[in-house]
């Protein structure tokens, strides 16, 4: 009887986000930053190449390089094998066409809270942290607002998130090998509890590691997939395009779910404008605010347009969606199988691990900066911990619907608010990319000083003197 009334609550509270608010933030505010920041997703493509090579400037921080996989680690994970086949099974071959562009116009809106997270971050140690909480504060002088922030944050997470992560672990090691939840729950629990036990050094020198290698031998085997099937891709990209526009979907209601389900999965998988990823882009140490903004921005398009894209290819290459028997993980297990042979679904299990458990690791991290916002105790830090150790053995043994409609209810509210609030302070991210712009114009490795944007204030680690502008 409680979990019936929970469930409604929960579906109760995505049919109002999803349907009524969520998809108009995402789509409208997507296309005004890309407008006010002159489509940089497009003139500065390249430039996000070149920034995310550079060294950081100090012994402060770590760079640019560890602070895109941090946020990788958390966005390349169960969005792109399982949230790609939910949405596919859900609204059909149009959801591919949204996700895409949800990211696409996301790469914007992912540009200005990562600039805005470097502009407001804070020195912690020899590290730095930031995120919407932070800029909360500082940009708006609302400290509340960004303590409820920074619960959502670490709710959605390091709890609700990491019991997703840990049930597409099990469900794919379930359905692979026949491995009980329970067995492979705890073994999660040790190796996580062992990782987050020591910091962010060694999360960044973990997901530095694991998320590289984890991408490449997926997308080698999802590129043998489409190499293979050449010539059914045309096929494939007019079977996406009937069904995000088609008159049949319109007739139907089936052009709704398709844009539910694109957008969904895709905020979930890429998590431009969720108010994440700012977290981990605070963390580097760059000369130039607007530098983890591209780095980031970045990270979308790898994250929905190659990873995503690769995965929704390798199912609509088969018929296997259209039969209803699999769902999650499991069907794009299937569809593997028919292309490579019936070795696919443990190699899809093992990649879900590596996948999965580096998101638990990122999620985590998100969570304690959150934590630390709020107020910096050793015994709330630890309580955390155990929380998040507690969640991610919930998720192991949980049913699978329960976790995804827990994920879209917190993930909306917290997309909702920060949205809302970048908007309203977007402008000192248009300033900063203009800077940079006028900079990179001249020849110059761009750096930054507070003084360089007029009455800019509540920033801590940008100076006015060219001394103090160095993230020392």
């Amino acid at each position: 009887m409680f979990l019936d009334g929970v469930n409604w609550i929960v579906d109760y509270g995505n049919e109002l986000l999803w349907a009524y608010i969520l998809i108009a933030l995402l789509l409208g505010l997507g296309l005004y930053f890309t407008i006010r920041t002159k489509f940089m997703q497009f003139r500065m493509f390249g430039e996000m190449f070149r920034v995310i090579t550079e060294k950081k400037d100090s012994e402060n921080g770590i760079s640019s390089f560890q602070a895109f996989t941090i946020s990788t680690a958390s966005r390349v994970g169960t969005g792109n094998l399982t949230g790609v086949a939910l949405a596919i099974a859900i609204g059909g071959p149009g959801a591919v066409f949204w996700m895409w562009l949800i990211a696409i116009i996301g790469m914007a809106t992912a540009f200005i809270e990562s600039t805005l997270a470097q502009v407001y971050k804070v020195k912690d140690g020899d590290q730095f942290r930031g995120g919407p909480a932070y800029y909360m504060e500082k940009a708006m002088n609302k400290r509340g607002l960004g303590i409820v922030f920074a619960i959502l944050l670490t709710l959605c997470f390091g709890f609700i998130f990491n019991s997703v992560q840990a049930n597409t672990i099990t469900h794919a090691f379930d359905d692979a090998f026949g491995i009980e939840p329970l067995v492979l729950g705890i073994i999660i629990v040790v190796v996580a509890a062992i990782v987050i036990f020591g910091g962010v050094k060694r999360i960044a020198k973990v997901t530095q590691v694991v998320v590289p290698v984890m991408a490449v031998l997926y997308l080698i085997l999802a590129f043998y997939v489409v190499i293979t099937n050449l010539t059914e891709i045309p096929a494939v990209f007019t079977l996406i395009i009937q069904n995000a526009f088609g008159v049949n979907e319109v007739l139907g209601g089936g052009i709704g779910a398709a844009i539910m389900q694109g957008v969904r999965r895709g905020l979930f998988s890429n998590e431009a404008g969720m108010g994440s990823v700012p977290n981990a882009a605070a963390t580097a140490n760059v000369s130039h605010p607007a530098k983890q903004g591209l780095v980031q921005s970045l990270g979308v398009f790898f994250d929905t347009i190659i990873i995503c894209s690769a995965t929704a290819f390798v199912i609509l290459l088969t018929d296997v969606y259209q039969l209803g028997e699999s769902e999650g993980i499991a069907l794009t297990q299937s569809a593997m199988a028919t292309h490579v042979g019936e070795w696919a679904p443990y190699f899809v299990a093992i990649a879900i691990l590596f996948f999965s458990f580096s998101s638990i690791i990122g999620n985590y991290y998100y969570g304690e900066t959150n934590i630390e916002f709020i107020g910096n105790s050793t015994a709330w830090l630890n309580v955390y911990r155990v929380g998040v150790l507690i969640m991610v053995m919930f998720g192991a043994l949980a049913e699978v619907s329960i976790v995804w409609n827990m994920a879209d209810l917190f993930m909306g509210l917290m997309a909702t608010l920060n949205l809302i609030v970048i908007f309203f302070i977007g402008k000192v991210a248009f300033d900063v990319l203009n800077d940079y712009t006028n900079q990179r114009s001249t020849g110059k490795n761009p750096v930054f000083y507070a003084k360089n944007i007029p009455d800019l204030k509540g920033t801590e680690c940008w100076g006015h003197s060219e001394e103090q502008g160095k993230n020392k």
